[in-house]
């Protein structure tokens, strides 16, 4: 039976975060300062419990090391919390396929987004590593602000985040860090009202 066609099996035992080797380049690092904040309020109570409503999706390739193909922002966050493991889901065992081969096939299953913080692809031998060398886009973080106060759905698409985080790449310069950041910061005032409506009661639905 092909490795595709096996079954997606949750691995009971703990992965160590710093072992995950990440599919994409960059992560937007205000989500990722968010996601730190949420575990924060979380870790002592229920820390066990979220990490096992959280479990990481993986491939397994060459040298059975396990690549992420999602949740790299809550895997960095919960990396720089000082968290050393997690629990991982196998979505596919490809550690037969050669290093070429391997990524070939996460380029074209879209598992693979060899893109830098300036929107340009790269070769995927220039992937960074570890979850800790993934670098700031501080787009993908407006991307990520923007679509969790409604400004569009969540779909399955694999990296429909940075589909909108290059669009506004075209809409607001790099070189103009001020409109950036006041942009980010006019989404983050809404989150913060959505927030205390929330803890008083007043939101519906």
């Amino acid at each position: 039976m092909m490795a595709m066609n096996q079954r997606i099996e949750p691995e009971l035992h703990p992965v160590k975060v710093a072992d995950l080797r990440p599919t994409q380049m960059t992560v937007g690092m205000r989500e990722v300062s968010a996601k730190q904040t949420a575990w924060r309020l979380t870790a002592s109570s229920k820390g066990p419990e979220y990490l096992g409503k959280h479990m990481i999706p993986v491939v397994l390739g060459p040298k059975e090391r396990l690549w992420l193909i999602d949740h790299h922002h809550l895997a960095r966050a919960l990396h720089d919390e000082g968290v050393e493991h997690v629990l991982v889901t196998v979505v596919a065992r490809l550690q037969h396929l050669d290093k070429n081969c391997f990524m070939t096939f996460l380029d074209c299953r879209n598992w693979l987004h060899p893109y830098d913080e300036k929107g340009h692809r790269r070769s995927w031998q220039d992937m960074p590593r570890r979850i800790s060398d993934l670098v700031d886009d501080p787009y993908r973080s407006l991307a990520g602000a923007v679509r969790e106060n409604g400004g569009f759905a969540k779909t399955l698409t694999p990296y429909s985040e940075f589909l909108w985080a290059d669009f506004f790449r075209r809409q607001i310069s790099a070189s103009d860090q001020r409109k950036l950041d006041e942009y980010l910061d006019s989404v983050r005032e809404v989150e913060q009202r959505i927030d205390r409506a929330g803890k008083k009661g007043e939101l519906q639905g």
